[in-house]
């Protein structure tokens, strides 16, 4: 991995927490202990060790490793989910400014810390979790995909661009997760800037007058034009 978290030294937690914020905390050291040792090397005595608790509250609260890794799994997709919603909800009412507020929203530091993307990067390689998010998460995924193509539409249809929206929204979207990939495999991974520029050079290549590599064109933003007829 290009990008390796710190060993994390455990620290004496409050003897008491009330139950959601306890799993949360084994939660999190789930991911801090799959950002060093991958999903397969992950256990439970470890990130009891991690946590500054025992292994038998691990086990209380999740019962097994598998129950453990679901529910991390779900923790992050839910973390992610919640990120790229509140940036759309923000940001202005135009197709481009929401399609900028999604694809930007990726490389938040809340969800694009090296410790989440190794914990996903553990994941996607897991065959056996893939299952689990089609089942728990697939909905999700399906609800940013059908939002980022309806924004896309509205570009084609309301700015005067040419263009399959649903292709144009799936190489945004595939880039967006490339990034993310090199970010976690490179051995020299570049930063955030040229992380959001790179996906920002793709938004460009189909909608030229409202982005460039540097993002949201605001002052060079043109009125709606029809396609011209034919």
């Amino acid at each position: 991995m290009a990008i390796a978290a710190p060993d994390p030294t455990p620290a004496p937690p409050p003897r008491k927490l009330p139950r959601d914020e306890r799993r949360t905390q084994l939660i999190e050291a789930t991911i801090a202990t799959m950002a060093r040792q991958g999903y397969a090397r992950t256990t439970m005595s470890e990130v009891a060790r991690v946590a500054g608790l025992s292994h038998g509250l691990v086990n209380f609260h999740f019962t097994s490793k598998e129950n453990l890794l679901t529910e991390t799994l779900m923790y992050l997709a839910e973390e992610y989910r919640l990120n790229w919603t509140a940036a759309l909800a923000a940001a202005g009412p135009s197709a481009a400014e929401q399609i900028h507020a999604m694809l930007i929203a990726d490389f938040d530091p809340a969800v694009c810390a090296p410790d989440r993307l190794s914990a996903w990067c553990s994941f996607w390689g897991e065959a056996q979790s893939r299952p689990i998010y089609q089942e728990r998460c697939g909905s999700n995924d399906e609800y940013y995909n059908a939002t980022l193509d309806g924004l896309c539409a509205r570009m084609i249809r309301e700015c005067g661009y040419d263009g399959n929206a649903t292709r144009i929204s799936r190489v945004l979207r595939v880039t967006v997760e490339g990034v993310w990939l090199d970010m976690m495999t490179m051995q020299k991974p570049y930063d955030l800037a040229e992380a959001r520029a790179t996906v920002m050079t793709t938004v460009a290549a189909f909608f030229p007058r409202h982005f460039d590599e540097a993002g949201l064109i605001v002052d060079r933003q043109t009125t709606p034009r029809p396609h011209a007829a034919t």
